[in-house]
């Protein structure tokens, strides 16, 4: 609850008037919203870094450094796993060892960051050389979370990389990834004495950096 104070002359609906300082009482919703506006304007603001954790610190580092006020977010997955001979769903960082934070970060605030137990670093170079994460590669990870659709963790992986086969038929063989679309790519493999290729199509879900 808080109070405003009016300087003016009030009408009532009888028409008479209220004395000059009248004392008013906002409702608590309104109170509410005005606090909640000023967080989501603080939070809008600033840049997104990613943080790289010790392994299975992600949820630690996330709720530490949100309890410090910063902008966190950590996307996840749903994946299977075992106990015994049970299955079951659980969720698990989309991208292991990696979160995000947005925020616009000056010294204090970047080493109140370090101070976080399980963090490793903010991925740069060091402060005034942090690496930035652009806002459109942020927002379509949220879409992808908030979407609640089938996702599973992927290799990176670009056109002309070399890549391995992890299983199947073509399982170990190495070549030069030339084109992807959703699962599927193009895999050369090459004879370099007498310089001839062979392209053949595989699951982008086999493959890994070689």
């Amino acid at each position: 609850m808080f109070s405003v104070w009016l300087d003016e002359e009030i009408q009532t609906k009888g028409g008479e008037a209220l004395p000059e300082q009248v004392m008013t009482t906002a409702p608590e919703p309104f109170n509410t919203l005005i606090r909640t506006h000023t967080q989501r304007h603080r939070l809008d603001a600033g840049q997104w870094y990613a943080l790289w954790t010790h392994s299975h610190c992600e949820q630690r580092v996330h709720d530490y450094l949100q309890g410090k006020g910063f902008e966190m977010f950590l996307p996840k997955i749903e994946l299977w796993s075992r106990r015994g001979v049970a299955r079951h769903r659980i969720l698990a960082p989309m991208f292991p060892g990696y979160l995000f934070l947005r925020d616009d970060l000056d010294h204090p605030r970047y080493t109140e960051i370090l101070k976080a137990r399980g963090l490793v670093c903010v991925l740069g170079s060091g402060w005034g050389r942090l690496g930035v994460v652009p806002t459109a590669e942020i927002e379509t990870i949220q879409k992808v979370v908030e979407a609640k659709v089938p996702a599973l963790s992927y290799p990176y992986l670009r056109t002309g990389q070399r890549v391995r086969i992890t299983s199947g038929p073509l399982r170990d063989v190495e070549g030069i990834l030339v084109h992807t679309k959703p699962n599927k790519g193009l895999l050369v493999v090459s004879i370099d004495l007498f310089q001839r290729s062979v392209a053949v199509e595989v699951d982008c879900t086999l493959a890994v950096a070689a």
